[in-house]
């Protein structure tokens, strides 16, 4: 670790023990996403931690979110988790076309933070829990606009950006109609640059072949022109972690 990193991280320690809270149990991996959000900054970087804290007791009091709670969302089936990417990222699907506005924001917001943590979990392997990022496809095409939902792509990723800090490596936006321009740029307003640059429109040949090579055409669904079947979120099952 660098210098300046260790650092930074001695002081994120001690500021957020002034903000009343704790580091124990999170390793250097998760602590330095929060100080990578932050730009380096400790004291910017403690006080996002502790909101997260905060956020994920209130959220999620069991440490995660079961299919039962979110059953109404799961049933569209319109989340879909590859394997992993070259890079060693899982994929996460999203067929727009399935979704509808929820009633229930509540159950909304949870679902996504259940398909959140359960992408991030896929990747588990022989790496230290903290440091896993994603691939995001959102994929549009055949949708009406009794699919938009401008409130629940917002919510998504200020999710993201707010709890979920260097976590995403890349979205792909695939199949954008004309008529989504105006929406997608309405859902851009409350995005950081950090995230706006991660996310790809994919509009020409070039940007597909981008695409295909980031993911890699094992993992990719056979209707991207890749060689995967599609595996929906629930069908993907996940040995218990030891946190």
């Amino acid at each position: 670790m660098e210098k300046n990193q260790e650092i930074a991280l001695t002081q994120m320690r001690k500021s957020v023990e002034k903000l009343g809270s704790s580091t124990e149990g999170y390793g250097e991996p998760t602590l330095t996403r929060f100080l990578i959000a932050r730009s380096m900054d400790p004291d910017k970087a403690a006080k996002m931690f502790v909101q997260w804290l905060k956020w994920r007791a209130e959220m999620v009091p069991n440490g995660f979110i079961s299919d039962s709670e979110v059953q109404d969302e799961l049933e569209s089936r319109k989340i879909y988790l590859q394997s992993l990417s070259k890079d060693g990222y899982p994929v996460m699907v999203v067929r727009a076309s399935k979704h509808f506005p929820s009633k229930d924001q509540v159950q909304f917001k949870k679902f996504v933070v259940h398909l959140l943590d359960k992408t991030i979990a896929s990747s588990f392997k022989d790496r230290e829990i903290g440091n896993e990022k994603l691939i995001g496809i959102l994929d549009l095409q055949h949708i009406t606009y009794r699919n938009i939902d401008a409130r629940a792509l917002i919510t998504g990723f200020q999710f993201i950006q707010a709890y979920y800090p260097e976590r995403l490596a890349k979205c792909f936006i695939l199949h954008m109609p004309r008529f989504f321009v105006s929406v997608w740029r309405l859902v851009s307003r409350f995005l950081e640059k950090a995230t706006l640059e991660k996310i790809v429109i994919v509009t020409n040949e070039e940007e597909w072949q981008y695409f295909m090579n980031e993911v890699g055409e094992e993992v990719l669904p056979e209707e991207y022109g890749g060689k995967a079947k599609s595996v929906a979120l629930q069908d993907v099952e996940l040995a218990p972690l030891d946190r």
